[in-house]
């Protein structure tokens, strides 16, 4: 006989989650009494009391929505019944905590990583092609496919080669106010810890993002050697073969050096983990992203750093970002990054509601208020140590609010601009997400997911909802497992079955 489970989150809260798959049915009695008057489907909320008309839902101690008419006790609170609440305001929010008891230090723990020339350290050694303008995507891939078959088998220590294939670089207002956050992002993924420090790139010749603008002087390292470009539209060219030629024996020369380097072992502090969450749903604030945060307090402990992002999945918990902030100024960089995206949103005639989709309310999240506040746990305890804005450059160890949009595929590129070497996404509903330029950790919310998704799901988080495992359990094997493969002993599903998802660019400015 299947024993009926709910989860309230906090002794607060007027409601709960229906933990066993498939949900329960009308009829269903809990062991304090609670009977349900409605089917509800798994991961969505039954009312532990009666609601009247007008009061407040609240889960995670936080009031969630409204009632909008009057829900007796046991019934399935379907999104209709649900009034969002307004945005928390960005005035008056509470300041830093200056007596926080700063976490434990946690040493000892290594993995084996490629030492760059500038310091930073990479878990893959890949060869990155980066392109000014979309119009040579088809020529660098064409390229990139045989350097794979032919020259890349030579150079056994190098792990693969990847095209920065993107859609801009012309036909847009390149001097407009926001064209500096895809311009940068570019530069600095081209730089990030897995690419071993060098910069190859393909230009047309007549694109507005011209190679001198990408990569101004001093924007490369001086560690590095000077940018190697290939220009497509240069004479010596003659017919495709020709630029085809050009770019294998740049390739060459560029995979010669990265073949020399080795694995070399490095204090766990080297790490620059981007957590992310996509296709969300009831149980991710309650098994994976509450997982990952105990993780990211691990990481943060042995010397890592560890950005969360996703604006509007966060935007709702402001007030407790700004009490977690390490002070003042990274507070009011916190609201900056807000106030900017809220009149982004207004700009285009919508608000933070449109972050929602179809799947995650069918996972059991009536709103965003609802899904940030499971969001915003994968970030852990620690202390906000930093602020960056889209597409900038991490400089710093801790926890960092790495500002994004909450697309997957915009964010795990702003992640990698900022220089992540490993990726940790949470799934609910489940998506075959990937990224060619680190490893993508994928974590499952639920048993289910993680049952019929055996071979895309590294981490199953579930455990925690059906008390198979507690969420210190599933925190620490996250931590084993970015070790692994980190080191290259482990590869995840992503990688072995080579799945990834194009670059999106971050573009506010006008498209001409």
């Amino acid at each position: 006989m299947t024993i009926p489970r709910i989860i309230r989150m906090h002794e607060n809260d007027n409601v709960a989650i229906v933990v066993n798959a498939g949900g329960l049915p009308e009829g269903t009695v809990f062991p304090d009494g609670l009977t349900l008057t409605t089917r509800v489907p798994e991961g969505h909320k039954v009312a532990l009391v009666d609601i009247a008309q007008g009061e407040r839902i609240v889960r995670y101690d936080v009031t969630i929505g409204f009632a909008l008419q009057p829900i007796a006790r046991g019934t399935w609170i379907e999104e209709s019944l649900v009034g969002m609440p307004a945005a928390r305001g960005l005035d008056d929010l509470p300041r830093p905590v200056r007596d926080r008891a700063p976490l434990a230090p946690l040493e000892g723990y290594t993995f084996e990583g490629f030492r760059n020339p500038d310091g930073s350290v990479g878990t893959r050694n890949i060869l990155a092609i980066s392109e000014t303008v979309q119009c040579v995507s088809g020529v660098v891939a064409f390229a990139v496919d045989r350097i794979k078959k032919e020259l890349l088998p030579n150079y056994p220590h190098v792990d693969d080669v990847i095209a920065i294939e993107h859609t801009y670089g012309c036909g847009v207002a390149i001097d407009a106010p926001g064209a500096e956050i895809p311009i940068r992002t570019l530069r600095n993924i081209a730089k990030n810890p897995n690419f071993g420090g060098r910069v190859m790139l393909v230009s047309l010749g007549c694109e507005k993002l011209q190679p001198a603008r990408l990569f101004p002087q001093g924007s490369i390292p001086i560690q590095t050697q000077t940018m190697d470009a290939v220009c497509l539209q240069d004479a010596a060219h003659v017919g495709f073969g020709d630029m085809i030629e050009s770019i294998m024996r740049t390739a060459e020369q560029h995979l010669a050096q990265l073949n020399l380097r080795r694995r070399e072992t490095v204090p766990a502090s080297e790490l620059v983990v981007g957590v992310q969450c996509g296709g969300s749903d009831a149980f991710s604030g309650v098994t994976a992203n509450p997982a990952v945060g105990y993780a990211s307090d691990l990481l943060v402990r042995a010397g890592a750093a560890v950005m969360f992002s996703e604006t509007t999945e966060v935007r709702d918990g402001i007030d407790q970002l700004t009490a977690r902030a390490a002070d003042d100024d990274v507070a009011q960089a916190m609201v900056r990054e807000m106030a900017w995206y809220d009149d982004y949103l207004k700009r285009g005639g919508v608000d933070r509601s449109a972050n929602t989709t179809p799947g995650n309310k069918k996972g059991g999240l009536a709103n965003i208020t609802e899904k940030a506040m499971g969001s915003i746990i994968k970030s852990g305890t620690a202390p906000i140590a930093g602020v960056l804005a889209p597409g900038e450059k991490l400089q710093q160890k801790g926890l960092i609010y790495a500002a994004t949009p909450a697309s997957d595929f915009i964010c795990g590129t702003l992640q990698l601009a900022a220089g992540m070497n490993m990726h940790v996404f949470t799934t609910g509903r489940g998506t075959p997400y990937g990224l060619a330029a680190v490893p993508v950790v994928k974590v499952a919310t639920r048993d289910d997911l993680a049952r019929r998704w055996h071979d895309l799901m590294d981490i199953n988080a579930g455990r925690i909802a059906t008390g198979d495992a507690t969420i210190a359990d599933v925190g620490w094997e996250l931590f084993h497992f970015l070790l692994d493969v980190a080191s290259g002993r482990k590869k995840t599903w992503a990688e072995h079955w080579k799945l990834h998802n194009a670059l999106t660019l971050f573009n506010p400015a006008p498209v001409t």
